[in-house]
């Protein structure tokens, strides 16, 4: 009975510091800045919406967040397509001085290497290219980075696939391409809903290469659209935790989506 009531005493006590954060950016998106700044309540005395309503009313929240919305979901499909294609290959063809061992990490190296360092070279790019400040730019540029780890990740699902499922469909008569469509894949859905939430969750909160790429509210992503709420004098906490708390609702809706498949596909072979 005692062991039992630490238990519940100790989770409890985590879900509280979990849970805490959340509690104070919710309530602090319900409060005015009055409140906020000089009264230091810890729960809303007046909860207001206003906050909601001068976000999309005032300061453009709704092109931002549909900008996040449209670039994450194109930059992610197409990684998720590419990184799903070249995973396969390096699972079941043989390279040259048996590449396909070292393949895996060669991509990881890159994918690791800090942001920072390639930002001035990508922003040249983009600018020879006439891609700045546009969906098209951020698009290739979060691709780019999310297909070498999409292929990393998904490499382990697809070796852990028996061969012998495909071989049998080919000898059906079904092509390569086809068996990989029918039988591969699907066995491999829950590593690729693992590798999405991962891909998803670094492109929607991508921040560096959003600020160096855009400049007007036509391609400014949620993260560097929230950042213009910053003044050099005065900051809107208020609208702030506004953006924070509706920013935070489509990665939470698209975990519950696919979190049927998100456990198997940790335990397949996604965390080495």
């Amino acid at each position: 009975m005692n062991n039992r009531l630490t238990r519940i005493g100790f989770m409890s006590a985590v879900l509280a510091i979990v849970l805490l954060p959340v509690y104070w950016l919710v309530s602090t998106s319900l409060k005015s800045n009055r409140e906020i700044t000089q009264e230091g309540t810890l729960y809303p005395h007046v909860p207001t919406l206003d906050n909601y309503i001068r976000l999309f009313t005032e300061k453009q929240f709704g092109a931002y967040l549909t900008n996040s919305l449209v670039v994450t979901f194109f930059s992610v499909t197409i990684a998720l397509i590419g990184g799903a294609l070249g995973a396969y290959a390096i699972a079941r063809f043989r390279l040259p001085f048996m590449m396909e061992r070292k393949v895996g990490l060669f991509l990881l190296t890159l994918r690791i290497v800090p942001p920072v360092v390639i930002l001035i070279p990508v922003y040249l790019l983009m600018l020879k290219l006439g891609l700045l400040d546009s969906w098209l730019g951020l698009i290739a540029t979060y691709t780019a980075f999310n297909i070498t780890f999409c292929v990393w990740m998904m490499e382990s699902f697809f070796r852990e696939i028996p061969v012998d499922l495909e071989e049998a469909a080919m000898v059906d008569g079904d092509s390569r391409f086809g068996a990989f469509r029918r039988i591969t894949l699907p066995l491999a859905a829950p590593g690729l809903a693992a590798t999405a939430i991962f891909a998803v969750l670094v492109t929607f909160n991508e921040f560096l290469f959003a600020l160096a790429l855009t400049a007007t509210p036509r391609a400014m992503t949620m993260p560097r659209g929230t950042a213009t709420l910053i003044g050099r004098i005065d900051t809107d906490w208020a609208s702030m935790s506004a953006a924070g708390v509706i920013g935070a609702l489509p990665i939470v809706v698209f975990a519950l989506l696919v979190q049927r498949h998100l456990v198997r596909g940790l335990t397949m072979g996604a965390v080495k």
